[in-house]
């Protein structure tokens, strides 16, 4: 049985970033600062009863008759007694024997063509160790994009604006981007686990390397790319924030509207026609959420029973990255241009290229971890080599029409050429046909 680390690693996330946030608001209302004071605690806050409700949520507590857990759930310390089920289940598994063991079958990796399936036993504390890491793993992914990741950005505009780093504020914006580099981290795993359910995944630690490197360049230069945008064009902000948002929001309803499938009505048994749109609403606002700071590694899908797409599209990835590196440079052209007299001091051009850089880094990580490093690349119908080589012949068929107009155009003038000159030969045939004296004259 496998020790509970992320439960720990996600619990004291969860508890640093929150009492940092209660310290920086505290200390903006001594200074008088009451927007960043409520702002600060409106950005802790709010993650924090969503992760409440996806705990009660994951482990079905409304219908349960726990009553003090929903109690202490309603004091925000869900996380905390659902941290010490877990190691108190971890430490007396083995010292009872269980009543019944569930069998499961997963399939190893292919070696040589070849996948073998194996048996194995599940006990019922193995099988709630397993259904406590679930639901902590995607608490970390709502604290980070919904909590951390605004929380983020605000302090480090706070910073820009008063031109000052406090160690407190050093302190909590190093929190949170750990806590998003981790969050991201936990979604990356989570989308290989559903993708691959029927598989026996082991993640090793060059994968979590390769990730954390990915997602801690890719958020870092995200989030200063909209805080320097912000700063100079605070008007603008609005609209840039709003249609990224709500472009991610409405895509997963625009794909499943024009599927025509039925509304998913096995999410939860318990849940009416109301409760599932509104979970859907939920899911479909973390997805816009995740993909507003970076790449989201599970592509929601409403007509399938899972809600999740598993299948692997590197299309879609490539015009993201592409769509995403062109956004950020275009917000860094603005801001290079409107930039005010705070920015004074600092190197323009060199930054610009710096953040450049940084997500071009981002990339190369993503790059290596899905050919080198990603746990079931064997399973791939295609590599990211060979994904991306077709998606630029993707892109420079579209330029071959036009070329083929070009030629036909030109093939047309030529044989109209051909045409006149074929024309004004037979007429000279036919002329000196007809004045054979002239045609003699013309040879002497």
């Amino acid at each position: 049985m496998k020790f509970p680390g992320s439960v720990l690693v996600s619990l004291v996330l969860f508890v640093a970033e929150t009492a940092a946030a209660l310290c920086l608001s505290g200390a903006y209302r001594a200074a008088g600062d009451r927007m960043w004071q409520w702002l600060t605690l409106l950005f802790a806050l709010l993650p924090c009863a969503l992760v409440q409700l996806s705990l009660v949520f994951i482990h079905r507590d409304v219908s349960r008759d726990r009553p003090l857990v929903l109690l202490l759930h309603l004091l925000q310390l869900g996380p905390l007694v659902r941290c010490v089920e877990v190691f108190y289940i971890y430490f007396h598994a083995g010292r009872v024997e269980e009543p019944y063991v569930s069998i499961t079958k997963k399939r190893q990796m292919p070696k040589d063509g070849y996948s073998e399936e194996i048996e194995k036993e599940v006990g019922q504390a193995e099988g709630k160790l397993c259904t406590h890491r679930s639901a902590f793993s995607r608490a970390s992914v709502i604290q980070a994009f919904l909590g951390s990741a605004p929380q983020l950005t605000l302090q480090l505009y706070i910073c820009v604006l008063q031109q000052e780093i406090t160690a407190a504020r050093s302190i909590f914006m190093v929190l949170s981007l750990l806590s998003i580099v981790y969050g991201a981290l936990r979604c990356n795993i989570l989308a290989i686990k559903i993708k691959y359910d029927d598989y026996d995944v082991n993640v090793k630690p060059a994968a979590y390397l390769c990730i954390f490197m990915w997602r801690s360049f890719e958020i870092a230069t995200r989030v200063t790319v909209l805080v320097l945008f912000s700063s100079v064009l605070q008007i603008w902000t609005l609209p840039v924030v709003l249609v990224n948002f709500f472009g991610f929001f409405f895509y997963p309803w625009v794909l499943f509207w024009q599927s025509k499938s039925p509304f998913p009505e096995n999410i939860e048994k318990a849940l009416s026609r109301v409760g599932t749109t509104i979970v859907l609403c939920l899911l479909t606002f973390l997805y816009a959420g995740i993909n507003m700071f970076c790449w989201s590694a599970v592509q929601v899908k409403l007509n399938d029973p899972d809600l999740i797409n598993k299948s692997q599209n590197w299309y879609r990835l490539t015009v993201y990255y592409m769509l995403r590196f062109i956004e950020n440079a275009f917000l860094l052209l603005m801001w290079y241009i409107y930039k005010t007299d705070i920015y004074l001091y600092v190197c323009a051009p060199l930054l610009v290229l710096q953040l450049l850089i940084s997500y071009c880094m981002a990339v190369l990580f993503m790059l290596v971890f899905y050919q080198f490093c990603h746990p079931c690349k064997k399973l791939f119908s295609s590599s990211i080599s060979e994904g991306l080589l077709s998606c630029f012949k993707f892109l420079c068929f579209i330029c071959k029409p036009h070329k083929a107009t070009i030629l036909e155009d030109k093939a047309e003038v030529k044989s109209a050429e051909n045409t006149d000159e074929a024309w004004s030969s037979s007429k000279t045939l036919e002329s000196q046909k007809g004045n054979p004296h002239q045609s003699v004259s013309s040879n002497a």
